[in-house]
C-alpha cells in the first residue's frame, strides 16, 4: 500500500516538475489574498478578495507557457473575475486560460498582452483582455498601474476602462482553420484527422473583447457564436464605457487605435442567429484574407431567425 502511496506521490511530483516554468510565470504581488497553486497540468488560483457576485485577484506577472493552463477556482456562484497584472512584464499567453462556472473573466495588463499559437479559453461567461490603466467602477478603480492604492472591493458591475497615453498593444496569434495531424504513423491504423481550429472562443451568446491600444489579429481566430466580438482601443488617454450588456462605448474626440487582421485571420459570430462584431479603430486593416464573419450558420437557422451585425467605425481608413 505504501508503496502505492510513493508511486503516486512520484508521478505528481514528476507531473509538475514537466512544467517547472509555469508558477514562475505567474506570481502574486500581494495586495490580495490570491494564491497561485502547482498543479499537473498547470497552476490553479484561488481566493482573492470577494465583494458580492466580484472577485478581485492581483497579480505581478501573468504568463501561460505551452500546453499548460491557469485555472481561476472560483466559486459558482461568482460573476465577474477582474484580474489585474502590475509587475510591468508583457503577458504571454500560450495555454488554456480557464474558470470555473459561467463567470465572466476580466484581464489587464498595461504592458501588453500576447496571445501565442496555443492560446485557448474555457470559459461559461465573457473574456475581456485590455491593456487599460484600471477598471472603472461607479465607486472606485481597480488600477494595473497604482497598486500601492487601496483595492477597490465593490459589489458593483464595471463601468469602464481607464487608458493613460500610448497604452500598448494585443496581438493574438491563436490559431484558427483546419489542422492536419497524422494519427498512429508508420502503422496499418495510420489515418489523418483534421480539425476545425477557432483560436480564442467564447460559448454561445457570450462576449469577447480585445481593447488596447493598436489590436493585431495574426493568421489567428476570435469566435463568439452568437453573442459580441468588441475590438478596438485608444491611442492616447480616455475611458472606454462597459455598457450593461457587455457592448462597449467609445468616446468621442479621443484618438483611437488602429485594428489590423492579416494572414487568415478571422473573426466569426455565426450561429443559429443573432451575433454582433464592433470594431471602433483609427485604421482597419484587412489584409492577407482577413475576414469578419456575422450571419446564420449552415444548417442552424430557423423561419424567424435574425441575421448578426458587423459595425466598423473607423475615423481614418478601412484599407
Amino acid at each position: 500500500m505504501k508503496y502505492f502511496n510513493y508511486l503516486f506521490s512520484g508521478l505528481f511530483l514528476n507531473s509538475i516538475l514537466a512544467f517547472p516554468g509555469v508558477a514562475q510565470q505567474i506570481t502574486v504581488d500581494g495586495t490580495t489574498s490570491t494564491t497561485v497553486t502547482p498543479t499537473p497540468t498547470g497552476v490553479q488560483i484561488n481566493q482573492g478578495n470577494r465583494g458580492g457576485g466580484n472577485l478581485f485577484h492581483s497579480f505581478g506577472k501573468f504568463s501561460i507557457p505551452t500546453g499548460t493552463e491557469a485555472h481561476f477556482n472560483n466559486a459558482s456562484d461568482v460573476v465577474n473575475i477582474f484580474s489585474r497584472v502590475t509587475g510591468g512584464d508583457i503577458s504571454n499567453i500560450n495555454g488554456l486560460l480557464r474558470a470555473n462556472g459561467t463567470a465572466n473573466l476580466f484581464l489587464i495588463n498595461p504592458a501588453g498582452i500576447l496571445f501565442g499559437e496555443g492560446a485557448r479559453l474555457q470559459l461559461g461567461g465573457s473574456f475581456y483582455g485590455s491593456t487599460a490603466d484600471s477598471i472603472v467602477f461607479p465607486d472606485g478603480e481597480f488600477s494595473a498601474t497604482d497598486k500601492m492604492s487601496p483595492v477597490t472591493i465593490t459589489i458593483n458591475a464595471p463601468i469602464g476602462l481607464n487608458f493613460r497615453d500610448e497604452p500598448q498593444p494585443i496581438t493574438n496569434q491563436a490559431n484558427s482553420g483546419l489542422v492536419e495531424t497524422v494519427i498512429d504513423p508508420g502503422l496499418e491504423t495510420e489515418y489523418t484527422a483534421i480539425t476545425e481550429i477557432t483560436g480564442l472562443e467564447v460559448v454561445e451568446g457570450k462576449t469577447l473583447g480585445l481593447i488596447g491600444g493598436n489590436i493585431f489579429l495574426e493568421g489567428s481566430g476570435l469566435t463568439a457564436p452568437g453573442g459580441n466580438v468588441e475590438l478596438g482601443g485608444l491611442s492616447e488617454s480616455g475611458i472606454i464605457g462597459i455598457n450593461n450588456d457587455g457592448s462597449l462605448s467609445f468616446p468621442e474626440g479621443v484618438a483611437r487605435s488602429d485594428v489590423s487582421l492579416t494572414d487568415n485571420a478571422i473573426v466569426n459570430v455565426e450561429s443559429g442567429g443573432g451575433g454582433f462584431i464592433n470594431v471602433n479603430a483609427r485604421n482597419l486593416t484587412l489584409d492577407g484574407k482577413g475576414r469578419l464573419i456575422a450571419g446564420i450558420k449552415e444548417n442552424m437557422g430557423s423561419l424567424d431567425a435574425i441575421g448578426g451585425d458587423i459595425v466598423i467605425n473607423a475615423t481614418n481608413q478601412l484599407k
